[in-house]
Protein backbone atom coordinates (compact mmCIF):
# COMPACT_ATOMS: atom_id res chain seq x y z
CA UNK A 1 0.00 0.00 0.00
CA UNK A 2 1.29 3.67 -1.10
CA UNK A 3 -0.55 6.27 1.87
CA UNK A 4 -0.78 9.81 1.65
CA UNK A 5 -1.90 10.83 5.16
CA UNK A 6 -4.58 13.73 4.89
CA UNK A 7 -4.39 15.41 7.77
CA UNK A 8 -7.65 16.22 9.32
CA UNK A 9 -7.13 19.78 11.10
CA UNK A 10 -4.85 21.02 7.78
CA UNK A 11 -6.90 20.33 5.36
CA UNK A 12 -10.40 21.71 7.02
CA UNK A 13 -13.64 21.22 6.03
CA UNK A 14 -14.57 18.31 3.59
CA UNK A 15 -15.42 20.40 0.86
CA UNK A 16 -11.65 21.68 0.09
CA UNK A 17 -9.86 18.05 -0.15
CA UNK A 18 -10.52 17.61 -3.63
CA UNK A 19 -7.42 19.27 -4.66
CA UNK A 20 -5.53 17.17 -2.17
CA UNK A 21 -7.33 13.56 -3.55
CA UNK A 22 -6.07 14.67 -7.24
CA UNK A 23 -2.65 15.96 -5.67
CA UNK A 24 -2.08 12.02 -4.13
CA UNK A 25 -3.39 10.21 -6.93
CA UNK A 26 -1.14 12.21 -9.14
CA UNK A 27 1.96 10.98 -6.96
CA UNK A 28 1.11 7.49 -7.42
CA UNK A 29 -0.08 6.59 -3.77
CA UNK A 30 -3.11 4.11 -4.23
CA UNK A 31 -4.50 5.08 -0.52
CA UNK A 32 -5.48 8.29 1.77
CA UNK A 33 -5.20 7.56 5.27
CA UNK A 34 -7.19 9.99 7.54
CA UNK A 35 -7.14 10.76 11.06
CA UNK A 36 -10.19 10.86 13.16
CA UNK A 37 -12.92 12.78 11.63
CA UNK A 38 -15.65 12.20 14.93
CA UNK A 39 -16.38 14.79 17.10
CA UNK A 40 -13.94 15.19 19.64
CA UNK A 41 -13.89 15.98 23.23
CA UNK A 42 -13.54 18.70 25.71
CA UNK A 43 -9.35 18.88 25.01
CA UNK A 44 -10.41 18.75 20.85
CA UNK A 45 -7.38 16.09 20.40
CA UNK A 46 -8.41 14.18 17.22
CA UNK A 47 -7.73 11.32 19.01
CA UNK A 48 -10.23 11.73 22.29
CA UNK A 49 -13.19 10.94 20.72
CA UNK A 50 -17.07 12.10 22.32
CA UNK A 51 -18.85 10.72 20.03
CA UNK A 52 -17.95 7.64 17.42
CA UNK A 53 -21.56 8.70 15.32
CA UNK A 54 -20.93 12.17 14.73
CA UNK A 55 -18.31 14.64 13.13
CA UNK A 56 -15.72 16.66 14.17
CA UNK A 57 -17.49 20.14 13.33
CA UNK A 58 -14.68 21.55 12.21
CA UNK A 59 -14.61 19.38 9.14
CA UNK A 60 -18.38 20.00 8.60
CA UNK A 61 -19.63 22.61 5.90
CA UNK A 62 -22.71 23.87 7.88
CA UNK A 63 -24.32 25.54 4.71
CA UNK A 64 -23.75 22.07 3.08
CA UNK A 65 -27.37 20.59 1.65
CA UNK A 66 -26.12 17.44 2.15
CA UNK A 67 -26.11 15.66 5.59
CA UNK A 68 -22.39 15.55 6.97
CA UNK A 69 -22.19 12.01 6.51
CA UNK A 70 -23.36 12.46 2.84
CA UNK A 71 -20.43 14.94 2.72
CA UNK A 72 -17.99 12.57 4.13
CA UNK A 73 -19.22 9.50 1.39
CA UNK A 74 -19.29 12.26 -1.54
CA UNK A 75 -15.75 12.43 -0.44
CA UNK A 76 -15.14 8.41 -0.83
CA UNK A 77 -16.63 8.67 -4.53
CA UNK A 78 -14.65 11.72 -5.77
CA UNK A 79 -11.40 9.19 -4.27
CA UNK A 80 -12.76 5.84 -5.67
CA UNK A 81 -13.03 7.73 -9.35
CA UNK A 82 -9.47 8.85 -8.99
CA UNK A 83 -8.06 5.17 -7.72
CA UNK A 84 -7.71 5.81 -4.14
CA UNK A 85 -8.98 4.03 -1.21
CA UNK A 86 -10.33 5.87 1.71
CA UNK A 87 -8.84 4.39 5.15
CA UNK A 88 -9.20 6.03 8.71
CA UNK A 89 -7.92 5.46 12.45
CA UNK A 90 -10.30 3.49 14.26
CA UNK A 91 -9.66 4.19 18.20
CA UNK A 92 -10.95 1.87 20.49
CA UNK A 93 -8.11 1.45 22.81
CA UNK A 94 -9.66 4.58 24.68
CA UNK A 95 -12.12 7.71 24.15
CA UNK A 96 -12.74 11.09 25.11
CA UNK A 97 -13.78 11.12 29.13
CA UNK A 98 -16.42 13.46 28.84
CA UNK A 99 -17.88 10.43 26.21
CA UNK A 100 -21.84 9.97 27.26
CA UNK A 101 -20.24 6.31 27.33
CA UNK A 102 -18.26 6.49 30.50
CA UNK A 103 -21.61 7.28 32.33
CA UNK A 104 -24.25 5.07 29.98
CA UNK A 105 -22.11 2.25 30.10
CA UNK A 106 -19.23 2.72 33.00
CA UNK A 107 -18.77 -0.94 33.54
CA UNK A 108 -17.14 -0.78 30.17
CA UNK A 109 -14.07 1.34 31.79
CA UNK A 110 -10.79 0.41 33.49
CA UNK A 111 -11.55 1.77 37.32
CA UNK A 112 -8.67 2.97 39.57
CA UNK A 113 -9.36 4.41 43.05
CA UNK A 114 -13.19 4.35 42.22
CA UNK A 115 -13.00 6.58 39.05
CA UNK A 116 -12.53 5.47 35.65
CA UNK A 117 -9.17 5.34 34.63
CA UNK A 118 -6.94 7.71 32.51
CA UNK A 119 -4.57 5.66 29.92
CA UNK A 120 -0.88 6.43 30.38
CA UNK A 121 2.99 5.83 28.70
CA UNK A 122 6.17 5.79 30.31
CA UNK A 123 9.02 7.68 28.03
CA UNK A 124 12.30 6.81 27.95
CA UNK A 125 13.53 8.74 30.75
CA UNK A 126 11.34 7.31 32.94
CA UNK A 127 8.59 9.58 33.40
CA UNK A 128 5.05 8.84 33.68
CA UNK A 129 2.78 10.62 31.19
CA UNK A 130 -1.34 10.71 31.70
CA UNK A 131 -3.46 11.76 28.89
CA UNK A 132 -6.16 12.75 31.33
CA UNK A 133 -8.02 13.33 28.59
CA UNK A 134 -9.14 10.12 27.96
CA UNK A 135 -11.00 7.32 29.49
CA UNK A 136 -9.89 3.61 28.98
CA UNK A 137 -11.80 0.87 27.88
CA UNK A 138 -11.55 -2.65 29.67
CA UNK A 139 -10.38 -4.71 26.80
CA UNK A 140 -10.51 -7.90 29.42
CA UNK A 141 -13.99 -7.58 30.18
CA UNK A 142 -14.46 -6.95 26.03
CA UNK A 143 -12.81 -10.26 25.68
CA UNK A 144 -14.63 -11.82 28.33
CA UNK A 145 -17.83 -10.54 27.13
CA UNK A 146 -17.00 -11.19 23.29
CA UNK A 147 -20.47 -12.85 22.71
CA UNK A 148 -22.25 -10.18 24.50
CA UNK A 149 -24.46 -8.73 21.82
CA UNK A 150 -24.92 -5.69 23.64
CA UNK A 151 -21.04 -5.47 25.14
CA UNK A 152 -18.14 -3.35 24.24
CA UNK A 153 -16.70 -5.89 21.35
CA UNK A 154 -20.50 -5.38 19.81
CA UNK A 155 -20.16 -1.42 19.99
CA UNK A 156 -16.69 -0.97 18.35
CA UNK A 157 -17.58 -3.56 15.56
CA UNK A 158 -20.83 -0.83 15.18
CA UNK A 159 -18.55 1.85 14.58
CA UNK A 160 -16.67 -0.26 12.16
CA UNK A 161 -19.67 -1.07 10.35
CA UNK A 162 -20.67 2.83 10.49
CA UNK A 163 -17.14 4.11 8.46
CA UNK A 164 -17.51 1.33 5.97
CA UNK A 165 -20.88 2.93 5.45
CA UNK A 166 -19.38 6.42 5.06
CA UNK A 167 -17.13 4.74 2.13
CA UNK A 168 -13.66 3.96 4.11
CA UNK A 169 -12.16 0.71 3.03
CA UNK A 170 -9.48 0.79 5.46
CA UNK A 171 -8.90 1.10 9.01
CA UNK A 172 -5.51 2.10 10.75
CA UNK A 173 -5.97 0.43 14.74
CA UNK A 174 -4.47 2.87 16.83
CA UNK A 175 -1.83 1.94 19.40
CA UNK A 176 -3.17 -1.82 18.15
CA UNK A 177 -0.62 -3.62 20.89
CA UNK A 178 -2.60 -2.14 23.46
CA UNK A 179 -5.23 -4.60 23.07
CA UNK A 180 -5.28 -8.35 23.37
CA UNK A 181 -4.45 -10.10 19.68
CA UNK A 182 -7.81 -12.18 19.89
CA UNK A 183 -9.82 -9.70 20.93
CA UNK A 184 -8.26 -8.16 17.38
CA UNK A 185 -8.88 -11.04 15.77
CA UNK A 186 -12.66 -11.54 16.80
CA UNK A 187 -13.03 -8.18 15.88
CA UNK A 188 -11.46 -8.64 12.38
CA UNK A 189 -13.08 -11.56 11.37
CA UNK A 190 -16.49 -10.51 12.79
CA UNK A 191 -16.23 -7.52 10.29
CA UNK A 192 -14.80 -9.98 7.52
CA UNK A 193 -17.87 -11.80 7.51
CA UNK A 194 -19.72 -9.24 5.79
CA UNK A 195 -16.64 -7.33 4.18
CA UNK A 196 -13.84 -9.43 3.15
CA UNK A 197 -12.08 -6.59 1.55
CA UNK A 198 -11.50 -4.10 4.15
CA UNK A 199 -8.07 -3.53 5.27
CA UNK A 200 -6.85 -3.70 9.25
CA UNK A 201 -3.57 -1.75 9.51
CA UNK A 202 -1.63 -1.77 12.93
CA UNK A 203 0.15 0.42 14.51
CA UNK A 204 2.79 -0.95 16.64
CA UNK A 205 5.42 1.43 16.67
CA UNK A 206 6.95 1.53 20.10
CA UNK A 207 6.51 -1.99 21.19
CA UNK A 208 8.65 -4.77 21.00
CA UNK A 209 9.07 -7.23 17.98
CA UNK A 210 7.32 -10.05 20.22
CA UNK A 211 4.49 -7.80 21.25
CA UNK A 212 4.34 -7.20 17.01
CA UNK A 213 4.25 -10.39 16.28
CA UNK A 214 1.41 -11.38 18.54
CA UNK A 215 -0.67 -8.46 17.41
CA UNK A 216 0.40 -9.11 13.59
CA UNK A 217 -0.65 -12.35 13.87
CA UNK A 218 -4.66 -11.25 15.07
CA UNK A 219 -5.21 -11.03 11.32
CA UNK A 220 -3.92 -7.42 10.40
CA UNK A 221 -2.92 -7.31 6.93
CA UNK A 222 0.00 -4.71 7.66
CA UNK A 223 2.14 -3.03 10.47
CA UNK A 224 4.19 0.12 10.34
CA UNK A 225 7.68 -0.55 10.64
CA UNK A 226 10.67 2.00 12.03
CA UNK A 227 12.66 2.81 9.03
CA UNK A 228 12.28 6.27 9.78
CA UNK A 229 14.37 6.08 12.43
CA UNK A 230 17.39 3.94 11.05
CA UNK A 231 20.41 5.62 11.00
CA UNK A 232 21.57 3.31 8.50
CA UNK A 233 24.46 1.95 10.62
CA UNK A 234 23.25 -0.63 13.39
CA UNK A 235 21.94 -3.57 12.66
CA UNK A 236 18.32 -3.45 14.62
CA UNK A 237 16.14 -2.49 11.84
CA UNK A 238 16.95 -5.60 9.54
CA UNK A 239 16.68 -7.95 11.94
CA UNK A 240 13.27 -6.27 13.62
CA UNK A 241 12.27 -6.72 9.46
CA UNK A 242 13.26 -10.10 9.56
CA UNK A 243 11.36 -11.22 12.95
CA UNK A 244 7.96 -9.69 11.61
CA UNK A 245 8.48 -9.92 7.26
CA UNK A 246 7.10 -13.72 7.38
CA UNK A 247 3.99 -12.65 9.34
CA UNK A 248 2.89 -9.64 7.83
CA UNK A 249 4.21 -6.49 5.34
CA UNK A 250 5.00 -3.48 6.64
CA UNK A 251 4.60 0.16 5.90
CA UNK A 252 7.67 2.62 6.47
CA UNK A 253 7.11 6.39 6.81
CA UNK A 254 10.17 9.30 6.75
CA UNK A 255 7.56 11.23 8.86
CA UNK A 256 4.69 11.14 10.11
CA UNK A 257 1.97 13.39 12.07
CA UNK A 258 3.39 11.94 15.30
CA UNK A 259 6.95 13.03 14.29
CA UNK A 260 8.67 16.22 13.55
CA UNK A 261 8.72 17.57 10.03
CA UNK A 262 11.86 15.93 8.61
CA UNK A 263 12.62 19.03 6.50
CA UNK A 264 13.10 20.50 9.65
CA UNK A 265 15.03 18.20 11.08
CA UNK A 266 17.79 17.87 8.70
CA UNK A 267 17.48 21.95 8.04
CA UNK A 268 15.92 22.20 4.64
CA UNK A 269 18.09 19.49 2.90
CA UNK A 270 16.30 18.44 0.51
CA UNK A 271 18.54 15.91 -0.36
CA UNK A 272 17.66 13.81 3.14
CA UNK A 273 13.69 14.27 2.07
CA UNK A 274 14.77 12.43 -1.51
CA UNK A 275 16.83 10.00 0.40
CA UNK A 276 14.74 8.73 3.29
CA UNK A 277 11.38 9.08 1.06
CA UNK A 278 13.50 6.84 -1.79
CA UNK A 279 14.42 4.42 1.22
CA UNK A 280 11.59 4.18 3.18
CA UNK A 281 9.51 3.76 0.28
CA UNK A 282 11.35 0.80 -1.58
CA UNK A 283 12.79 -1.19 2.13
CA UNK A 284 9.55 -2.62 2.59
CA UNK A 285 5.74 -3.64 1.04
CA UNK A 286 4.11 -0.06 1.52
CA UNK A 287 4.89 3.57 2.34
CA UNK A 288 3.23 6.61 3.65
CA UNK A 289 3.81 10.23 3.72
CA UNK A 290 1.58 12.94 5.54
CA UNK A 291 0.41 15.49 3.96
CA UNK A 292 3.14 18.47 3.25
CA UNK A 293 6.12 16.08 3.23
CA UNK A 294 6.13 16.93 -0.77
CA UNK A 295 6.18 20.37 -0.13
CA UNK A 296 9.10 20.25 2.60
CA UNK A 297 6.35 21.73 5.74
CA UNK A 298 8.65 23.07 8.67
CA UNK A 299 5.30 23.20 11.08
CA UNK A 300 4.56 19.76 13.28
CA UNK A 301 0.98 18.60 13.01
CA UNK A 302 -0.40 19.15 15.93
CA UNK A 303 -3.69 16.97 17.04
CA UNK A 304 -5.23 19.67 18.79
CA UNK A 305 -4.15 23.12 17.79
CA UNK A 306 -3.64 22.70 14.00
CA UNK A 307 -5.39 24.41 11.92
CA UNK A 308 -5.74 25.29 8.18
CA UNK A 309 -4.24 28.64 8.25
CA UNK A 310 -1.01 26.47 9.18
CA UNK A 311 -0.47 25.57 5.08
CA UNK A 312 2.40 26.63 4.24
CA UNK A 313 3.94 28.01 1.32
CA UNK A 314 5.93 25.56 -0.56
CA UNK A 315 9.60 25.67 -0.11
CA UNK A 316 10.57 22.33 -2.41
CA UNK A 317 8.64 20.50 -4.86
CA UNK A 318 8.59 16.48 -4.51
CA UNK A 319 5.92 15.60 -5.83
CA UNK A 320 7.66 14.42 -9.51
CA UNK A 321 10.26 13.12 -7.46
CA UNK A 322 7.45 10.73 -5.16
CA UNK A 323 5.66 9.89 -8.13
CA UNK A 324 8.98 8.67 -9.94
CA UNK A 325 9.54 6.29 -6.65
CA UNK A 326 6.26 4.99 -6.67
CA UNK A 327 6.26 3.78 -10.20
CA UNK A 328 9.36 2.00 -9.33
CA UNK A 329 7.32 0.33 -6.34
CA UNK A 330 4.95 -0.56 -9.10
CA UNK A 331 6.44 -1.86 -11.84
CA UNK A 332 8.81 -4.02 -9.59
CA UNK A 333 6.83 -6.75 -7.40
CA UNK A 334 9.79 -7.05 -5.41
CA UNK A 335 10.10 -3.41 -3.89
CA UNK A 336 6.63 -3.58 -3.38
CA UNK A 337 6.70 -6.47 -1.20
CA UNK A 338 8.36 -8.59 1.56
CA UNK A 339 11.80 -9.88 0.97
CA UNK A 340 14.81 -11.03 2.63
CA UNK A 341 17.62 -8.12 2.63
CA UNK A 342 20.88 -8.18 3.03
CA UNK A 343 23.53 -5.53 3.92
CA UNK A 344 26.43 -5.97 1.57
CA UNK A 345 30.21 -4.77 3.19
CA UNK A 346 31.21 -1.14 1.35
CA UNK A 347 34.63 0.20 1.35
CA UNK A 348 33.07 3.42 1.77
CA UNK A 349 31.09 3.39 5.04
CA UNK A 350 29.08 6.43 4.08
CA UNK A 351 27.46 4.02 1.21
CA UNK A 352 24.80 1.68 2.13
CA UNK A 353 24.61 -1.45 -0.21
CA UNK A 354 21.26 -3.42 0.57
CA UNK A 355 20.60 -6.47 -1.15
CA UNK A 356 16.54 -7.74 -1.52
CA UNK A 357 15.14 -10.76 -2.54
CA UNK A 358 11.80 -12.06 -3.23
CA UNK A 359 10.53 -14.65 -1.26
CA UNK A 360 8.36 -16.38 -3.45
CA UNK A 361 9.38 -15.22 -7.06
CA UNK A 362 12.33 -14.25 -9.06
CA UNK A 363 14.68 -11.72 -8.99
CA UNK A 364 16.98 -9.71 -6.81
CA UNK A 365 17.72 -5.70 -6.77
CA UNK A 366 20.52 -3.98 -5.09
CA UNK A 367 19.91 -0.43 -3.59
CA UNK A 368 23.06 1.41 -3.09
CA UNK A 369 22.44 4.71 -0.85
CA UNK A 370 24.89 7.90 -0.52
CA UNK A 371 23.66 8.56 3.35
CA UNK A 372 25.39 11.45 3.38
CA UNK A 373 23.11 14.32 2.33
CA UNK A 374 25.65 16.58 2.36
CA UNK A 375 28.53 15.12 0.89
CA UNK A 376 29.20 13.38 -2.69
CA UNK A 377 30.46 9.47 -2.23
CA UNK A 378 32.39 7.54 -4.75
CA UNK A 379 31.08 4.27 -5.34
CA UNK A 380 32.99 1.33 -7.20
CA UNK A 381 32.35 -2.24 -7.81
CA UNK A 382 34.41 -4.92 -10.45
CA UNK A 383 31.11 -6.45 -10.56
CA UNK A 384 27.53 -4.98 -10.09
CA UNK A 385 25.52 -8.51 -11.14
CA UNK A 386 28.04 -10.29 -8.70
CA UNK A 387 26.44 -7.77 -6.07
CA UNK A 388 22.71 -8.27 -7.10
CA UNK A 389 23.77 -12.25 -7.79
CA UNK A 390 21.81 -12.13 -11.16
CA UNK A 391 23.21 -14.13 -14.70
CA UNK A 392 20.77 -11.67 -16.37
CA UNK A 393 21.54 -8.22 -17.46
CA UNK A 394 20.73 -5.74 -14.85
CA UNK A 395 18.17 -2.62 -15.28
CA UNK A 396 18.84 1.13 -13.50
CA UNK A 397 15.60 2.21 -12.65
CA UNK A 398 17.18 5.23 -9.84
CA UNK A 399 14.65 8.08 -10.39
CA UNK A 400 18.14 10.24 -10.93
CA UNK A 401 19.91 9.85 -14.46
CA UNK A 402 19.20 6.32 -14.69
CA UNK A 403 22.08 4.66 -17.02
CA UNK A 404 20.95 2.87 -19.87
CA UNK A 405 24.21 0.82 -20.16
CA UNK A 406 26.07 -0.50 -16.81
CA UNK A 407 29.62 -0.86 -17.32
CA UNK A 408 32.17 -3.04 -15.70
CA UNK A 409 33.36 -2.15 -13.86
CA UNK A 410 31.32 0.44 -12.57
CA UNK A 411 31.90 3.35 -11.41
CA UNK A 412 29.99 6.56 -10.40
CA UNK A 413 29.97 9.39 -8.06
CA UNK A 414 26.61 9.79 -6.38
CA UNK A 415 25.91 13.38 -5.02
CA UNK A 416 24.62 13.77 -1.81
CA UNK A 417 21.80 11.92 -0.41
CA UNK A 418 21.18 9.80 -3.94
CA UNK A 419 20.48 6.49 -4.75
CA UNK A 420 20.91 4.16 -7.37
CA UNK A 421 18.03 1.21 -7.84
CA UNK A 422 19.81 -1.65 -9.88
CA UNK A 423 17.34 -4.66 -10.45
CA UNK A 424 17.58 -7.59 -12.50
CA UNK A 425 15.33 -7.86 -15.25
CA UNK A 426 13.22 -10.79 -14.20
CA UNK A 427 12.39 -8.83 -10.79
CA UNK A 428 10.23 -6.62 -12.90
CA UNK A 429 6.29 -6.82 -13.76
CA UNK A 430 6.26 -8.31 -17.27
CA UNK A 431 9.88 -9.39 -16.98
CA UNK A 432 10.51 -5.77 -19.31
Amino acid sequence: MKLYNLFPLLAGPFDGWQPHLERAAGMGFDWVFVNPIQRPGRSGSLYSIADYFALNPALIDPDSKPSADDQVRALARAADELGLSLMIDLVINHCAEDNPLTRSHPHWFVRQGGRIAHPFCVEENGAKVVWRDLAQFDHQLALRQSEAPDGLLAYWVKIVEHLIDLGFRGFRCDAAYQLPAPLWRQLIDRVHEAHPDIVFVAETLGCTPKQTRETASAGFDAIFNSAKWWDFHGDWLLEQYELTRQVVPSIGFPESHDTRRLFAEFQGNVNAMRQRYLFTALFASGVMIPIGFEYGFGKRLDVVETRPDDWEEPRIDLTGFIGQVNAIKDRVPLLAGEGRIERLGSPDPAILLLRKFADNAPGQALLVINTDPWTRQRFYVDDLGHLVQSPGPLLDLSPDWPMGHLPAPFEFWLDPGVARVLVSSDACAGGD
